[in-house]
């Protein structure tokens, strides 16, 4: 509880002072463009979904990473309909991946080379295979 309070205090002093900084107009227009942005992410969240799910087939990241990368994408696109600049701000950082990788897995996340890695693993290990014929040696056939 005391977190939320003080969310709700530093939301309004940074945008109090933000506002008086850009002025009246200008806050209004960020207002309505984070919201609309907001809204098109949770419009668009198919295809976030789907290479999120590319990347678990590929075993770039694991299903708890993948559940969470998912939740980041949701609540970030929340966030930035939500108005205030503090939430607009945390909401933006949450829709760019290196952030919500950072908060899932603390650095320990693959590359976008895992794919190829995977791709060339298993055609070395397809090339070690010998395709054999076995032909029995029965007596009746001679």
């Amino acid at each position: 509880m005391i977190y939320f309070i003080l969310y709700l205090f530093l939301e309004v002093i940074i945008s109090v002072n933000i506002s008086s900084a850009i002025g009246g107009l200008a806050t209004f227009f960020e207002i309505l463009l984070s919201a609309f942005i907001g809204l098109m992410i949770l419009a668009n969240f198919r295809s976030t979904l789907r290479e999120n799910f590319m990347a678990v087939s590929y075993n770039c990241i694991d299903l708890q990473q993948f559940q969470s990368l998912n939740l980041f994408t949701i609540i970030g696109a929340i966030l930035l309909i939500v108005p205030g600049f503090l939430t607009d701000i945390i909401g933006a950082l949450l829709q760019f991946s290196i952030f919500t990788t950072m908060l899932v897995n603390r650095y320990n996340v693959k590359s976008d080379k895992c794919k190829k890695e995977d791709e060339y693993n298993s055609l070395k290990k397809d090339s070690d295979v010998i395709d054999v014929e076995i032909i029995s040696d029965n007596s009746s056939n001679k």
